[in-house]
């Protein structure tokens, strides 16, 4: 990579007001063309998609290009989340980020190598001093792959702002060819007052969309009084793929007058988990389908409601007709729209849907502690959106702590009373959360005397599990007293069933070697260009341990000409 002069005033333009998004600072990361498999904005498990998806024809190795000069700033590598990524400062004050990358560059993957065999870690977080690692526009900074948590070959693009908050790649005139429609999968209308009815009924009331011949959509005619909601399920394709991908903008109006804006061009991480209270959780967790409410529900403090009146919520009043609209936008302003009339009408009697009531009503501005026997339950202030009963239920060792259809924004901590176990025991035990499945999945847990603990974000029946196996290890490309001179890497296979892995380490010949690990596929990987070997008989040990403490130790000697 050259260095380059831009970077002399670098501390002048840093505070550039960005007030005026910059159309063509920015070029296409790769030089295919931009096919979206994920766009900005979209809504993902716990927290909005923070950059754009661009998919890589199924395949690794693709070069990866600095998108606009720069200095790096930041190289993280982690079995999960963004795998291998780079992170490029630019003079005018945005960041951009490169995530899921199967390699560095030459020149970075030597840097990034040298301290994690200094550190003898595969995941690190390197923070380069300014002009150590430079990067003109252009430059190939690495190759794509499908590292961390990656579910196929793709790269993970952003541009962040000054305060590192993302913001639409799209938004900075990055093209994805795109002239279809945003797709509407449902509509419906929530009542949101002890009085509010819709259609003889306080439950949400889902619409018959009836298609228009000018693609849009129209419902059946709603009676309805009081304040009501919209809730809307809808996805976004563009003209080079089938993806589900995100929306770009949402607005409502009622008898032509605007009343709420949805826009996805910039968030701050800080607030991303609100995601939770902008979706219908409950629903989603029980039909796999999310309906973005347009209505701002307290404790809802995201910045991408735009112009709300009124909250976005609609007073209907006795014997008064209305149009209610929903317009959803993409970037490309291809426009979806939904008409619901409605017709202001009172009634006595209405159904209301029944409600769980306990003896545990948790409070969402307060801190709320509960004992069960063996149990302690503590759900600190704030991590409920409003408040809630809750229902639990003990037996024996398992505590089931209401359903995983309620959202908890932070942390509460569950505690177990471990006494009536040995000491040996005690070391073998974790606590699991029962999946789906029936299956233990580990949650990670805290060991201090007789008292268990973990600190979760999602409700759900959890109980105390003894796991006493050892990880498995597989060789895959070699075998004992073999030569292997011809192979490139060594490649070893290792997994736990149970609490899952936790660490591993490996060396040849007494050295330590740098062995990726992906965990989608549990394969540890030593690329032998690393040049650790000297000698023709190579001694390998690798020890994994679990989640508890289970630890393997597998030792054999290979072959091969240094």
């Amino acid at each position: 990579m050259r260095i380059i002069t831009i970077f002399l005033v670098f501390s002048f333009t840093f505070g550039y007001s960005q007030k005026s998004i910059p159309k063509d600072y920015f070029i296409h990361p790769l030089d295919i063309p931009l096919v979206a498999s994920g766009t900005f904005g979209e809504l993902r498990s716990n927290h909005f998609h923070s950059g754009l998806d661009i998919k890589t024809k199924g395949q690794e190795g693709l070069n990866v290009y600095a998108s606009a000069s720069g200095i790096v700033s930041r190289i993280k590598i982690s079995h999960f989340g963004y795998g291998k990524a780079i992170y490029i400062k630019h003079p005018n004050g945005y960041s951009s980020v490169y995530a899921h990358l199967q390699k560095f560059s030459p020149e970075i993957e030597a840097y990034v190598k040298k301290r994690q065999y200094a550190k003898e870690s595969y995941e690190i977080e390197l923070f380069p001093k300014t002009g150590t690692l430079t990067v003109n526009q252009g430059d190939i900074i690495g190759y794509s792959g499908n590292s961390g948590g990656s579910g196929g070959p793709h790269l993970h693009f952003e541009i962040r702002d000054t305060r590192a908050r993302p913001m639409n790649p799209m938004a900075f005139g990055m093209q994805v060819a795109d002239t279809r429609k945003p797709t509407i999968n449902s509509a419906w209308i929530y009542t949101l007052d002890k009085d509010t009815h819709v259609n003889g009924s306080q439950s949400k009331t889902k619409l018959r969309l009836i298609p228009q011949e000018d693609g849009n959509f129209k419902t059946e005619k709603i009676e309805a009084y009081g304040k009501i909601g919209v809730g809307i399920s809808t996805i976004d394709r563009q003209n080079l793929a089938e993806n589900k991908n995100g929306i770009y903008k949402i607005l409502t109006e009622i008898n032509s007058n605007r009343n709420l804006e949805v826009e996805m061009n910039r968030f701050s991480f800080s607030e991303t988990r609100y995601i939770n209270r902008l979706i219908d959780y409950s629903y989603y967790k029980t039909n796999k389908s999310r309906i973005t409410k347009l209505f701002v529900e307290k404790n809802n403090p995201l910045s991408i409601f735009k112009n709300t009146i009124d909250n976005g919520i609609f007073t209907i009043e006795d014997s008064l007709s209305y149009s209610i609209k929903v317009f959803v936008k993409d970037i490309k302003d291809n426009t979806t729209t939904i008409t619901i009339p409605v017709q202001g009408k009172y009634v006595e009697e209405f159904s209301k849907p029944k409600t769980l009531t306990t003896q545990n009503l948790a409070k969402y501005n307060e801190n709320n502690i509960y004992n069960y026997g063996i149990f302690d339950i503590l759900i600190p202030k704030g991590s409920l959106y409003e408040d809630t009963f809750l229902n639990i239920e003990v037996t024996g060792d398992t505590i089931k702590l209401h359903k995983d259809e309620v959202p908890l924004h932070k942390n509460l901590t569950l505690s177990f009373d471990v006494s009536n176990y040995s000491e040996e025991d005690k070391r073998k035990l974790y606590i699991g959360r029962i999946n789906y499945k029936k299956e233990p999945y580990y949650s990670r847990t805290y060991k201090k005397g007789n008292r268990f603990s973990t600190r979760t974000r999602t409700f759900g029946t959890y109980s105390l599990f003894s796991d006493t196996n050892k990880p498995a290890v597989i060789p895959v490309n070699f075998s004992d007293k073999k030569w292997i001179s011809k192979a490139t890497h060594l490649k070893v296979k290792i997994n736990d069933s149970e609490s899952g892995i936790d660490s591993y380490r490996a060396t040849i010949n007494g050295k330590f070697i740098l062995m990726e690990y992906d965990y989608k596929t549990g394969m540890l990987v030593y690329d032998f260009e690393d040049k650790i070997i000297t000698d023709s008989e190579n001694k390998f040990k690798l020890i994994v341990l679990d989640k508890v403490g289970n630890n393997t130790t597998f030792e054999t000697t290979f072959f091969r000409k240094p």
